[in-house]
């Protein structure tokens, strides 16, 4: 059982100068993760399910409250182009190997390899192999977004 601790979020007069709403959406979710949970979760007993990237097992993820990051076990098939414009993730090869696509530029990857996807980078990845996915902040599904679409979409 996860026990989860109360936080205060400061007063008007002690918030930093938000310059968007994107500032304001990312200040919310990171502070509202300041008295993060002890989480200890195995695989086998993580949610699993499809994903732009493949099948993934949601080790960390959005069933937890309050965690700073998301950690998947993805298992890469077929993953579609896709950016985020808050989240930072980052991509750690634990067996096989293939490409990660940044931008248009294809990046040979295989187990070791580590990538760091800021916000913004246009990413996807092929070939046979098992990634472990970090996410910085938390996963979110409103901070998915496809190149090939269009706005509002």
């Amino acid at each position: 059982m996860v026990r989860l601790r109360r936080f205060d979020l400061p007063s008007a007069g002690m918030l930093p100068a938000l310059r968007d709403a994107a500032d304001a959406f990312l200040y919310l979710r990171v502070t509202s993760m300041s008295k993060s949970p002890i989480l200890i979760r195995h695989e086998e007993s993580a949610p699993k399910e499809r994903s732009t990237c493949g099948w993934r097992h949601l080790l960390i993820s959005r069933q937890d409250e309050n965690v700073a990051a998301w950690a998947h076990a993805v298992d890469i098939d077929g993953a579609k182009l896709h950016y985020h414009k808050i989240a930072t993730e980052l991509y750690y090869v634990l067996n096989g190997e293939g490409a990660v696509s940044l931008d248009g530029e294809e990046h040979a990857v295989r187990a070791g390899s580590i990538v760091h996807i800021p916000p913004g980078v246009i990413h996807g990845a092929t070939g046979r192999m098992r990634v472990l996915v970090v996410g910085i902040p938390d996963i979110c599904d409103e901070d998915l977004y496809f190149p090939d679409e269009k706005p509002g979409q």
